[in-house]
């Protein structure tokens, strides 16, 4: 178990600093033109998840995001215990990952967002991206495990740019970016909106599972 949290803990501190690093990054060499910078974060990111996935997949299941870890408990694939254990290691990685993408662009380590992200589009688009997020790793996890890396990688990358959020889509990342005042933070204000967001998702993706149509039998 040791193993597993570890590597939550390292996946989640690695997958913030791709996104907050290469968001100043993006900014910095963007020049003014947000788009450019928005490309840059949403290539990062799912590439960074993607390899991510690969290595730490075998690990720990690679979750990286408490409303997947949740999600998995509430339908019987994870012991409830082993969920509390990889949220706690998926927020201090999450802190670590901000801090560290910080240092390495020189920029003050502890920070308190500006940016405002809120209002119905903003949280109906967590929503969204959420649920789709989950869809995603449960339909691959029945229909082809080996093709997960890749579906969260780049439904991530599309989620970016059909959101009007840019898909946080993780309770994990959202709190961690209120603390960088760059280009992928979040105001304070603006972060229960998102978490309930997300965790609604859960909710709706569990409900769904639960009383929506159940596969045909064979024969």
């Amino acid at each position: 178990m040791k193993a597993e949290v570890i590597a939550e803990f390292l996946g989640t501190a690695l997958l913030l600093a791709v996104v907050v690093g290469s968001g100043i990054m993006g900014e910095q060499l963007a020049g003014g033109n947000d788009a450019i910078a928005l490309l840059a974060n949403s290539l990062a990111t799912g590439a960074g998840l993607y390899v991510l996935i690969v290595t730490l997949g075998p690990v720990s299941g690679a979750q990286f995001n408490p409303a997947v870890s949740v999600l998995l408990a509430l339908q019987g694939r994870q012991a409830w215990g082993v969920t509390g254990r990889y949220v706690v290691a998926q927020l201090c990685g999450a802190v670590s990952g901000v801090l560290a993408a910080h240092a390495m662009f020189a920029e003050h380590l502890l920070q308190v967002s500006t940016h405002v992200r809120a209002g119905p589009a903003q949280w109906l688009s967590e929503f969204v991206a959420t649920a789709g997020l989950l869809g995603t790793i449960l339909l691959c996890l029945r229909h082809g495990p080996e093709k997960l890396p890749q579906s969260v990688g780049l439904y991530i990358m599309a989620a970016y740019w059909f959101t009007a959020s840019t898909s946080f889509a993780n309770p994990a990342v959202t709190l961690a970016r209120m603390l960088t005042d760059t280009f992928a933070g979040i105001a304070p204000a603006g972060v229960p909106g998102f978490v309930g967001a997300q965790f609604a998702a859960v909710a709706v993706i569990c409900l769904a599972i639960r009383y929506g149509p159940s596969r045909p039998r064979a024969g």
